[in-house]
């Protein structure tokens, strides 16, 4: 099954889009800076109706690993996305912080060596992006013929062409993620989504 994780949510509503549109992730940036940075209380106000089966994202950006840990509980995270330029070192030590997190590492793609330092990487999952932050872009596909694990693709996606990357995108394909996608001026879109999702889905049927 292709999970879909809708990322950078800020408001009830956007939660309840994801609910509706049957999303398996939810992501909340963590680390002060971006547009869509949110903090711990508001994650833990918006998603208190969130089903135990869409999971939460916590995303850093090259968070100190004791701020980080602290932030993910305070904000009760399932799972932490590391967006920046942390290393296996990084991710050991955050596993003694936080034993039993998922931890899934971003890597931004535009050469043959990014999909080698994905594949070498000791995080549960990786995630191959074009930028940071929603950038809207979309990378060169071609490179992730190099990719030898599960991987969730992100990047540019958006209800349109989320399809084909998938049918693109080869068998270790785990999910999809998207952002600034399914927004319109700037907040998440709930028919961008449902169409989103059903589109990433309905392949499988």
């Amino acid at each position: 099954m292709t999970l879909v994780k809708f990322c950078g949510n800020r408001r009830e509503e956007d939660i309840r889009y994801v609910i509706e549109a049957g999303g398996d992730l939810a992501g909340f940036i963590l680390t002060k800076g971006f547009k869509r940075t949110v903090d711990p209380k508001t994650v833990r106000e918006i998603s208190k109706d969130l089903p135990e089966s869409i999971r939460k994202v916590g995303v850093f950006v090259n968070e100190p690993l004791e701020d980080l840990a602290k932030t993910a509980s305070e904000a009760d995270i399932d799972i932490i996305q590391l967006h920046g330029d942390e290393d296996n070192d990084h991710i050991k030590k955050l596993r003694e912080l936080l034993p039993g997190k998922k931890i899934i590492k971003v890597f931004i793609v535009k050469t043959e060596d990014d999909i080698r330092r994905a594949n070498e990487s000791s995080a549960d999952l990786v995630l191959l992006d074009a930028g940071v932050g929603g950038s809207g872009r979309v990378f060169d596909h071609s490179l992730i013929k190099g990719i030898s694990r599960d991987f969730i693709l992100a990047g540019g996606l958006n209800d349109e062409n989320v399809s084909d990357a998938i049918k693109n995108a080869g068998p270790h394909l785990m999910g999809v993620d998207v952002s600034s996608g399914v927004e319109t001026d700037g907040y998440k879109d709930r028919e961008k989504m449902i169409r989103f999702s059903r589109n990433a889905k309905r392949l499988e049927s």
